[in-house]
């Protein structure tokens, strides 16, 4: 979640908050470790955007607890999930843009070493969902380790980038 989202979803649902009240909330709910802000990276220069950050849960039953809906959208949890594994394992996470497109995740160890990952409950929907979740990927010309991580298909190989399971990437304690 990012700032503009939740003040979007506010707005929509009738509550007038300021932008500038919102971020001591944010700031305040950050302090007291129940999200953790991830900043945003620029692959073209190599340096963090400044502005607009995303957001991660510290404990996702906040997330569960108000989504009352039996249409449960799984893909912000397990990129939630993929950010606290990456965070316990000591990687400097930030999330990347290249030009228009997102990549979730830039892990950086020691400020030297890469890894990009991309979270997905599935790819198996259709090609158009594949080809999304791998074209960020596919643009990145550095020769660090790129991973996209599902839930539970069928594991493929396309353009040099490891395709892994999450539960099982994770239970083997594996690292980027």
């Amino acid at each position: 979640m990012s700032l503009t989202n939740i003040l979007d979803d506010l707005h929509k649902n009738g509550c007038g908050i300021k932008r500038e009240t919102l971020n001591r909330y944010i700031k305040i709910l950050s302090d007291a470790k129940v999200i953790y802000p991830c900043s945003r990276f620029d692959l073209k220069s190599r340096r963090s955007i400044s502005g607009e950050q995303k957001y991660y849960l510290a404990d996702l039953s906040f997330y569960f607890a108000f989504k009352t809906d039996r249409r449960k959208n799984y893909g912000p949890a397990l990129e939630n999930i993929v950010y606290i594994y990456a965070v316990s394992k000591g990687y400097a996470v930030s999330v990347g843009r290249i030009g228009k497109l997102e990549c979730d995740f830039i892990l950086r160890r020691n400020n030297d070493s890469y890894a990009y990952v991309q979270v997905c409950t599935t790819i198996m929907n259709d090609i158009s969902t594949e080809d999304r979740e791998y074209r960020p990927l596919e643009m990145i010309r550095d020769g660090y380790p790129k991973y996209l991580l599902t839930r539970n298909d069928l594991i493929q190989e396309r353009s040099g980038i490891m395709h892994c399971n999450i539960p099982i990437f994770m239970k083997e304690n594996r690292m980027f």
